[in-house]
């Protein structure tokens, strides 16, 4: 079966076909920097870099940009408000948000563009609306004529009739129609002097939906293969995307995908409701591939409810496959086995990226694997090695992996305790030999208590982090 993805404007699974045989564009939202994300913000990031990862390993060339929106109205009130400039504040939110990606294994974008860098893109996309009849000037402020484009609402399956005013401006009596949405705004009394630039109709900066589609056409060309974002983005932000960019005479994006939210108490994970949880401060509790799996492991359109006992019940999970892993590894060699996906991860990944029905097949494995082990059968036990790190790397979860193995990159820290344990094993092995075992029994349990449980196996005494 050949990949099938949830398209949002066709309502339906679609056949995935690229633009262009071996080659995927991809154009996903970035974050808007005007605080430090939560994990309801990356949960895009995980979603899509699971598909980009299945692409790449189907043997495409993915080119994936994610953009970031480095100026708005949310920045700018932010940072007046905590007397900065509003550069500054984006930088610093845009650092956080890069720490965000990078501590859950996420590949890097192919290109990441900031929306201040690219205004004379924008200036040419509104000058070609302008002049097919699709947007118009108001005393500096730009709007889109949302009548003129006959197919507005088609995405998100709404008729123009029944929509509200477009509430991102607060200058509505000049628009010619309420439901008109702003792609330049005129410079305010008030404003920073930085967050404007000169256009032909004055001074000023961008609409938030224009930003996207003049940074989509310059990285991807007029027409591509995948939109991606949030669920929250499908209305107004990728309607009115998806209007603009049509309407000057691009045919954008080929399927569009979404993914769900991240809830807290039913409601959605949002700073403006208070229910956030910082991805930094996540981290702090849990190791960061347990929130990655915690995040992957649900079908991307499913809305995932945060708890805290649902974290640990995920980190339970992957400690499961992570132990298996490792325990195989030091039997047969962590490249043992030929790297295979089973036939029930591709079906399961292929229908519409299912990671639930592929996480069961990577649990089945490693049940597999474990028999195989306890039964000392090296061949099976290095077939099934094979299937599962080829299955988590798929997911980006491979324990072996540097991005874990090595504790997040700190190697300094990753020897400094292999070297306490194995010096605390070799005296637990001294008090055996001389059947001392009450300080053989207290070395494991002081162990134990600190969270690193030993097993002595026929291979010997072996360790892990529980």
């Amino acid at each position: 079966m050949s990949l099938r993805l949830y398209d949002t404007a066709a309502r339906a699974v679609r056949d995935f076909t690229p633009l262009r045989a071996g080659q995927v564009s991809m154009y996903v939202c970035g974050l808007t920097v005007q605080g430090p994300p939560h994990i309801g913000h990356v949960r895009f990031a995980i979603a899509f870099d699971v598909l980009r990862r299945w692409l790449l390993h189907q043997g495409d060339e993915v080119i994936y940009v994610r953009n970031v929106t480095d100026v708005d109205d949310k920045i700018l009130t932010k940072a007046a408000a905590a007397g900065v400039p509003w550069w500054a504040w984006a930088y610093e939110n845009e650092r956080a948000a890069t720490r965000a990606y990078e501590v859950l294994g996420t590949l890097p974008p192919t290109y990441e563009p900031r929306a201040t860098g690219h205004v004379p893109e924008m200036v040419e996309l509104i000058e070609r609306l302008i002049a097919g009849g699709h947007a118009y000037d108001v005393d500096g402020d730009v709007y889109f004529d949302v009548r003129s484009f006959p197919g507005y609402g088609e995405l998100t399956g709404q008729k123009l009739g029944d929509l509200q005013p477009a509430a991102d401006t607060e200058t509505d009596e000049r628009k010619r129609d309420p439901r008109d949405f702003a792609l330049w705004k005129s410079a305010k009394d008030g404003d920073p002097a930085t967050a404007s630039w000169p256009t032909p109709w004055g001074r000023g900066r961008p609409g938030w939906h224009l930003e996207c589609s003049a940074m989509a056409e310059k990285y991807l060309g007029a027409e591509f293969d995948v939109h991606g974002g949030g669920l929250d983005l499908r209305f107004p932000h990728h309607e009115n995307e998806r209007a603009q960019s049509q309407a000057a005479g691009d045919g954008f994006a080929r399927y569009w995908l979404h993914n769900g939210w991240v809830t807290m108490g039913g409601e959605k994970m949002s700073k403006s409701l208070g229910n956030t949880a910082l991805v930094d401060e996540v981290v702090q509790r849990v190791r960061p591939v347990e929130l990655r799996y915690y995040l992957a492991a649900p079908h991307y359109r499913s809305t995932i409810e945060f708890t805290e006992a649902a974290l640990e019940e995920a980190g339970v999970a992957y400690r499961r496959l992570e132990s298996f892993v490792r325990r195989a590894a030091e039997v047969v060699g962590a490249d043992a086995g030929k790297p295979v996906l089973p036939a029930e991860f591709t079906a399961a990944l292929d229908d519409d990226l299912s990671t639930p029905a592929a996480v069961a097949v990577v649990h089945e494995v490693v049940t597999q694997g474990n028999s195989a082990l306890a039964a000392d059968d090296h061949e099976a036990l290095a077939a099934a090695l094979g299937a599962v790190r080829e299955m988590l790397g798929v997911l980006g979860l491979d324990p072996l992996d540097p991005q874990w193995a090595d504790a997040g990159g700190d190697r300094r820290l990753v020897e400094a305790t292999d070297g306490l344990v194995a010096l605390a094993l070799e005296q637990r092995t001294a008090a055996r030999a001389r059947k001392d075992y009450a300080s053989a029994d207290a070395i494991r349990n002081q162990l134990g208590a600190l969270g690193v449980q030993v097993e002595d196996t026929p291979q010997g005494t072996r360790w892990e982090l529980t």
